[in-house]
């Protein structure tokens, strides 16, 4: 495992492409509503990144593994889809009760952040209320223990514990990960574990925290095309992310809305 520790120049980059990265994420936030769809959301992101001379990072990248780029600039997950759902010519049209997870790569003058999160289409059930909102929270509590001297295992644990008395899934096959001079880098981060354990957190590490929460079992499954990861049960998933630098004092997210 090499971690990339990111320079004082890099992070101001970054800082800025998170600004930049979280007024996008926004506007497409705004736009989720019945009778849209996925594929309007990536055609909005395409439009809003070039306006800002930027990239898109997941648009073209071919993870480990895959057997094709992936082929949006978006990635738009609806109900059972886990993460990286294709919203293509022949997509989804988003209907009331839907959930919806939103996941956007942003590279800006060679520089890459990574964020996510999932909203509701009108009016959702108590249960995807109750999906989205501990899934948000688990962020907040993996973020709050991201800092100097502690490890991966750590931010782990914080989510694990949140998630596992309200009986959701966390999927063991998807994790955070490093992030900034490409998509994906060291460290894996898990959403369980141990704290203590893992790898150290320095100052100059940017990491993509995202706890990715089923509403029922863990298991998931991946999709004919190759890239959209569903829920085993059918039944619903949410998926929250941001981008932080650790400091010394403890972290600052810098995908902030």
């Amino acid at each position: 495992m090499v971690v990339k520790i990111k320079t004082e120049k890099d992070i101001e980059i970054l800082r800025e492409g998170g600004r930049r990265h979280a007024f996008i994420m926004n506007e497409i936030v705004k736009a989720v509503a019945p009778g849209v769809s996925t594929k309007n959301l990536d055609n909005l992101a395409v439009k809003l990144i070039k306006e800002g001379g930027d990239k898109a990072a997941f648009f073209g990248y071919k993870p480990y593994g895959a057997k094709r780029p992936y082929p949006a600039s978006l990635c738009v997950s609806v109900n059972d889809a886990v993460v990286h759902g294709i919203p293509n010519e022949t997509s989804y049209i988003l209907k009331d009760g839907d959930i919806v997870s939103l996941d956007l790569g942003l590279e800006h003058r060679g520089l890459i952040t990574d964020m996510a999160v999932t909203v509701p289409v009108g009016r959702i059930d108590a249960q995807a209320k109750k999906l989205i909102k501990v899934t948000r929270e688990a962020l907040e509590l993996g973020i709050k223990v991201a800092k100097s001297g502690n490890t991966t295992g750590n931010i782990g644990e914080a989510i694990e514990s949140h998630i596992f008395p309200q009986g959701f899934g966390i999927v063991e096959e998807l994790a955070g990960h490093g992030v900034g001079y490409n998509v994906h880098e060291d460290p894996y981060i898990p959403n369980y574990g141990k704290a203590g354990e893992g790898e150290l957190l320095v100052p100059g590490m940017v990491i993509a925290i995202e706890p990715i929460i089923n509403e029922g079992t863990k298991k998931v499954k991946l999709d004919v095309d190759g890239y959209t990861y569903r829920t085993a049960d059918g039944q619903r998933s949410a998926h929250f992310e941001h981008t932080v630098v650790i400091t010394d004092g403890g972290c600052e997210i810098l995908t902030k809305i």
